[in-house]
């Protein structure tokens, strides 16, 4: 498995109001208009999973497979060339100070690592930085 890590992002809102947020993935339908429509589009939400097209790859299904409240929201994907794992974790700092870091594991053959590590890690980050200014 390779890993991937974002930065740690501060979010100036209480963690249990975060949590509650994106443990609902249907939640997110609220936001798709800021995720970038060049390479991701078509997106579908409900509570559980999301589902988007990702250019030139094709279509990408994350289910969560585990909640621990206020601490960690966990995904797998179900429809994926290449199987991901992500992990949403939660510490709160203060009342309305938060921290949230995402995690990804690929599973990547030696082959394909080199080609796609820049752009997973660059999406992690750039979703890590989209999660940080929603308003929870």
């Amino acid at each position: 498995m390779t890993e991937f890590v974002s930065g740690v992002k501060a979010i100036p809102f209480n963690g249990d109001r975060i949590f509650d947020m994106l443990s609902d993935l249907s939640n997110l339908d609220k936001v798709k208009d800021r995720i970038p429509g060049e390479k991701f589009k078509d997106f579908t939400f409900d509570s559980d999973s999301c589902s988007f097209v990702v250019e030139p790859v094709g279509e990408i299904t994350f289910q969560i497979v585990d909640r621990e409240p206020n601490k960690t929201i966990k995904l797998t994907t179900i429809n994926s060339p290449v199987p991901l794992h992500l992990w949403i974790q939660l510490k709160q700092v203060e009342e309305n100070d938060a921290r949230l870091k995402l995690t990804l594991r690929a599973d990547l053959n030696p082959f394909i690592r080199p080609l796609v590590s820049k752009p997973l890690q660059d999406a992690l980050d750039k979703i890590a930085d989209l999660l940080a200014t929603i308003p929870y």
